[in-house]
This record gives structure tokens, C-alpha cells and sequence, in this order.
């Protein structure tokens, strides 16, 4: 009591040398607006002129390219520049133009002016809506110069790379710092924007000199005539070693052995056989860049704050904290001295949460690549039911084209919202476990979390004991091992335990319950980021949209860009008459399915291998779910009669006593 007394003593008799005293406060940088050399808005006027002249270029060379040089109706659109189902197009430069624009849509949202057209800042937000569409359009023309592998649409695509990034670099070396939450905050949030830049700024003059020293005409079915669908093929139908009996009864593996596996688990191999798809390449940068962002902009809107509030600690403090009866000491040197000790804490906790959030975020889509790889393998192989959980044929759908256009969208959106989530629990937790475990221990004071610990250890103590007492007696009483196995006795007694450890129970109930809470919270916040993984129980993964969204761009993924598929159609495209030259016989196409021979041989074969060839092609395309679709007798087919992407076993004996057969070598042939 009487320390109370003489702390409101204090903070009257600090009151009035206050009132007597001159107001101190401490000196702020005012950073005032910055006005570019390379005015934004001339910039965009500019170079929104030189996008819709390069646009009209690439429109006439497209259309010269169909007249001229015998492209035909299959010549490659100006408005798809990138088809996301060829594997073998340039994946740097889709990566790059997305990342552009992620990064501009992560400056716009917070921005005070969104477009450069217009400073106003009357109808903010419907700027920014239509700076949504703004970037998208202005970016297209780096994406449409690529696409049509021309030296011209090279040559343009290096003017504008070298131009955006010229601009930029200019600008922002005239002025670093910015009003806007913090002096760095523009120059840094714009570091992935110079990257992409500079990094399709080189790319363009390497394709357009590789293009000048290469006289080859690229062809509109470049695609189909890359060997990587072929080295597919050539793989999965190759003969497997035999494993040894003796290998197959192989030891358990020891302890670094396993912590091996377990690492080896989260890295993703490059491999030249298997690629992932472009638009999973795309999500993966466009989720490195979400993690950079929402980190730079969780620590600049939080730590330069807490920074100077811990600068501005002083005597008030004391008399503040008198006030709520909070006494730490008598002196109020030393009072200042805790409560910016404490204000380091705080700020330690931070920012250890939110690299704790980045480093688990970074892991999670690291394991996921490795599972996008694995998932999409089963999905080639037909193993519908054995990856999704599922009994469904993997064909376009309303709802799944609708998923795979806005898949790497939902997975940058994920992460974002996970990194945020993430960094609020774990800074939560680690305040806990500082100011209430390591602070007490270290300095000898405030135990409240040991008080409450103390008072209850009785109760703690029971549910130690019963716990002991339950395993104990299960592994000794009620288990008898006899000739290796095991069985259960004294079943009156363990009916009897159940009855009498039936309160204790409903109590460790309680805390098992609290425990799963606890546990359930952090995994979903932990895998949030992850769609390749329901967050939900089996038998209800329809409820989680971003699962659902997962499947469908798989099953669209398996359906539309299958290697066996596009390698298929490569052989019989063979056989087509292009340019007026005469191509391939259908028998010289028909031989090229001997993929599984590695090494070149004579050009007359045995009847017996061409046959045996033709039949693994024919085994091939028949198990392709892509293809069941497209067959005349599956037309009449209800859902149940598939299983896993094929027909069942009763309805293909139906088919087969029927016109099945002729059907499909119908379907075959064509």
C-alpha cells in the first residue's frame, strides 16, 4: 500500500515540472513527394504509343507468315503467343512477364495514385480496378514477341525489355525514397520488377542472335516435332532390371540414411525426360516473389514503428505504468532501461515469426513441387483414383477449365494470406514463450505462468499417473505375447478399469481435446499455402476449394497435354503433305513407334517386332484417358462403367462381343 502512495506521489509531483517544463518531441524526417526526371506519365503515354505499334507489327508479320510461307489455318494466333500445354516452349519468358505482373499488382494496391493517367484522388478504388486490366495489357506485347519465333518479333521484344527497364532503372535513381509507409519501401518492392526485366532484356538479343545464326524455318508443330515427348515414351516403355530376390528383403536403414530420404523428399531434381508444366514453372516464381513481398511489407510495417516508439521511451513511462499499479522498480532510470529491454523483445519476436513463416512457407511449396511431379506422373499413368481420392474420368469440364485459369492466381493468394496468418500466431506464441518462460527464468521474477503451474499441479500430477497407470497395465496385464503374436486377457479387468478411470478420463479428455485444437490449428495454418493437400478429412475434399481447384488443373493438365498423346500425334503428323513436299508414308510413321530401341538399327525388321511395336502403341492409347472420350462405343457409357479413367472388366466383355473392337481400330486408324 504504501508503495502505491508514494507512486501516485510521484506522478503528481512529475506532473507539475511537466506543466512548468518546454514539450520536447522528437525531431521526424519529412520525406516530401518526388518528382522523376522521366515523368511517369509520359513514360506511360509513350510506351502505351510503341505496345499498339508493335502489336500491328506482329499482326502484319503473322498474317505474311500464313500467305507466304504455307502456314496454313495452324499458324499460331497473335492473341496466343504462349500456349501453356506445350512443354517445350521458352519458360523463362512466361515466367518473367507474370512476375512483372505480380509485382505491379502488389505496388498498386497500396499506391496513393494507382494509374499514372491520373493523380486524382477522387474514385481511388475505381482506379485501381482498371489498373488491374492496365498492367495485364501494357505487359502483352513482351509476352506476343516471343511467342511467334520470328527475328522480328525478337528484335521488338528487345526493344521494349530494354526500354521498360531503362525507364525504370532512371526512375528509380532519381528517387530512392518515397512518402509511402516507408522511404524504401518503392525502390525495394520493385527489385523482382528490375529483375524480370533485365532478365528478358537479355533474353531477347540471345533468341534473336541464336535466330540470325540458325537459317531453319520454325515450324507451326514444333511442339509435336520436339523429342521430348518421344524421350517419354521412349522411357516409360523401356525394359525395367529385374529386382533381386535378395535386394528385395533388404534391411531397415539406419537412422542417417532415413534423415537422407527425408531431406531428398523436399528437393526437386531436374529431370530431362519429365518437365513440369509451364503454368506450374509460372506458380512456383510468382510464389518465390508473393514470399518476398509479403515479407518486405510485413517487416517495414511494423518494425520501423516499434523501433521508434522503443527510441521514444521515457520518464512518462514510469508514471504510465504507476497508474495501472505496475511497479518494476523504485528507480526510474532502470524502470526506462526494462521497458525498452522489453520493447527489443517485442521486436525480436517479430521478426523471428515472420522468418519462421518464410522459411515454413518456402518448405511447403518446395515439397510441393516434388508432389506436383509424383501426382502428375500417376495422372499420365491413369491412376486417377490412387491421386485424387477419386472415382472420375480426367476430361475438360465448365468448372475445371474455370480452375485451371485461375490456378497460379489462388496459389499467390494463398501464400499471401498464409504468410500473414503465420506471422500473427507465431509472434503470438513466441511473446508467450518469453515473457512467461525465458524472461522469468532469466531475471529471477514475474512467475505467473509457474504460479498457475504450481497450484495445479495436483491435478497434473493425476493425469501423469493414470496415463502411466493405463499403458502400464495395457502392456503387462491385459497383453500376453505367446509364439509371437499377441492376445488379450483378463477382459473382466480391463472393463472394469474402463469404469473406474471413466471420470479421470473425461478430464484428460479435456486436455487431449485442447491439445488437438492446438495442433489442427498449426497444421492448416502451417499448409495453408499448399494446394496439392486437402486441409479437410478424407470423404470432404470437396468443401476445400483450393484441393478442388488442384485436381481439376490436374485433370486438365492430364487430359490435354498427355506426353503419349502428343507423341502419338507427332507420328502421324509424319504423314502429312506440308509445303507441297511429300511426306512420310503412314508405314514409315507406323515404324516410328519403335521407341523403345535406343540404339539405331537396319531399316528391315521382322514382322514379329513391328507387330509386338504397334500393340504396345495400341496398349498405350487404349489405357489413355485423354482418348476415351473421342471413341465412338464410349459414347453410350454411363459413369459406373469406368473405374480409374478405363472401362470396367464386365462392360469391356460386353463391348467385345459387340462392335467394340471394331470401333476402336476405327478410332485408331483415324
Amino acid at each position: 500500500m504504501s508503495n502505491n502512495v508514494s507512486a501516485v506521489q510521484d506522478y503528481y509531483d512529475y506532473a507539475d515540472w511537466y506543466d512548468n517544463a518546454e514539450p520536447t518531441k522528437p525531431a521526424t524526417e519529412v520525406i516530401v513527394p518526388c518528382d522523376p526526371t522521366a515523368d511517369d506519365w509520359l513514360f506511360h503515354t509513350s510506351i502505351a504509343v510503341i505496345s499498339c505499334i508493335v502489336m500491328l507489327i506482329l499482326a502484319a508479320v503473322t498474317r505474311w507468315k500464313r500467305r507466304h510461307r504455307g502456314f496454313g489455318k495452324d499458324a499460331a494466333g497473335l492473341l496466343s503467343p504462349v500456349n501453356f500445354l506445350e512443354q517445350t516452349r521458352h519458360r523463362g519468358l512466361a515466367v518473367a512477364v507474370f512476375g512483372m505482373i505480380f509485382c505491379r499488382l502488389c505496388v498498386l494496391l497500396l499506391a496513393q495514385s494507382p494509374l499514372p493517367f491520373s493523380n486524382s484522388q477522387e474514385n481511388k478504388e475505381y482506379w485501381k480496378i482498371l489498373g488491374l486490366f492496365y498492367y495485364p495489357a501494357l505487359y502483352f506485347p513482351l509476352l506476343a514477341c516471343g511467342g511467334l519465333r520470328s527475328q522480328v518479333g525478337y528484335a521488338l521484344g528487345s526493344l521494349l525489355s530494354w526500354t521498360h527497364l531503362g525507364v525504370l532503372v532512371w526512375q528509380k535513381v532519381d528517387c530512392p525514397r518515397t512518402p509511402e509507409i516507408y522511404a524504401y519501401y518503392s525502390l525495394l518492392a520493385s527489385l523482382p520488377l528490375i529483375a524480370c526485366l533485365a532478365f528478358l532484356s537479355l533474353l531477347y538479343p540471345r533468341l534473336l542472335f541464336m535466330a540470325l545464326r540458325s537459317s531453319r524455318e520454325v515450324s507451326v508443330s514444333e511442339d509435336l516435332d520436339s523429342s521430348y515427348y518421344r524421350d517419354y515414351v521412349k522411357e516409360i516403355l523401356q525394359k525395367r532390371p529385374t529386382p533381386d530376390d535378395s535386394s528385395s528383403c533388404a534391411t531397415k536403414p539406419k537412422l542417417p540414411e532415413r534423415i537422407f530420404d527425408a531431406l531428398k523428399s523436399y528437393i526437386s531434381s531436374p529431370e530431362e525426360v519429365f518437365q513440369l508444366p509451364l503454368k506450374l514453372t509460372i506458380s512456383a516464381m510468382i510464389s518465390f516473389i508473393a514470399v518476398y513481398q509479403v515479407a518486405l511489407l510485413l517487416v517495414i510495417a511494423v518494425v520501423p514503428t516499434l523501433q521508434k516508439v522503443r527510441a521514444g521511451v521515457n520518464e512518462e513511462v514510469v508514471y504510465l505504468l504507476a497508474g495501472f499499479n505496475v511497479i518494476l522498480s523504485q528507480d526510474r532510470a532502470e524502470v526506462i532501461q526494462i521497458v525498452v529491454h522489453y520493447m527489443w523483445c517485442v521486436e525480436v519476436c517479430y521478426l523471428s515469426a515472420m522468418t519462421l513463416s518464410c522459411l515454413a512457407t518456402l518448405v511447403m511449396l518446395a515439397r510441393s513441387v516434388v508432389l506436383h511431379k509424383s501426382n502428375l506422373r500417376g495422372l499420365y499413368r491413369g491412376n486417377v483414383h490412387n491421386v485424387l481420392n477419386r472415382k472420375r474420368i480426367a476430361r475438360p469440364s465448365r468448372q475445371a477449365l474455370v480452375c485451371w485459369t485461375g490456378f497460379t492466381a489462388y496459389q499467390a493468394a494463398f501464400i499471401c494470406l498464409g504468410m500473414v496468418i503465420q506471422t500473427l500466431v507465431f509472434f503470438i506464441c513466441f511473446l508467450f514463450a518469453v515473457f512467461l518462460v525465458l524472461i522469468p527464468i532469466l531475471y529471477g521474477r514475474n512467475f505467473v505462468l509457474f504460479r498457475i503451474l504450481r497450484n495445479m499441479w495436483p491435478f497434473w500430477t493425476t493425469l501423469l499417473l493414470i496415463t502411466v497407470l493405463q499403458h502400464a497395465a495395457s502392456k503387462f496385464v491385459f497383453l500376453k505375447n505367446d509364439a509371437g503374436s499377441r492376445e488379450l486377457v483378463n477382459r473382466t479387468s480391463l472393463s472394469l478399469m474402463a469404469y473406474l478411470l471413466f471420470p479421470v478420463n473425461v478430464l484428460l479428455g479435456v486436455v487431449l481435446g485442447v491439445w488437438r485444437i492446438v495442433i489442427t490449428g498449426l497444421f492448416n495454418i502451417v499448409h495453408l499455402c499448399r494446394m496439392d493437400i486437402s486441409l479437410l478429412s478424407p470423404g470432404m475434399e470437396a468443401f476445400d476449394p483450393g484441393y478442388c481447384c488442384y485436381s481439376y488443373y490436374l485433370m486438365m493438365e492430364a487430359s490435354q497435354s498427355h506426353p503419349v498423346m502428343k507423341a502419338f500425334c507427332g507420328l502421324l503428323l509424319c504423314s502429312v503433305v506440308v509445303g507441297g513436299l511429300p511426306g512420310l508414308q503412314l508405314r514409315d510413321a507406323e515404324e516410328g513407334v519403335r521407341l523403345v530401341q535406343k540404339e539405331k538399327k537396319p531399316t528391315l525388321k521382322s514382322s514379329a517386332r513391328r507387330a509386338r511395336a504397334r500393340w504396345l502403341l495400341l496398349y498405350t492409347l487404349v489405357n489413355n484417358p485423354a482418348l476415351a472420350a473421342s471413341r465412338k462405343h464410349f459414347g453410350c457409357q454411363c459413369s459406373e462403367s469406368f473405374l480409374n479413367g478405363t472401362l470396367s472388366r464386365a462392360t469391356k466383355e460386353g463391348a467385345d462381343n459387340g462392335t467394340g473392337r471394331g470401333a476402336s481400330a476405327r478410332g485408331l486408324a483415324m
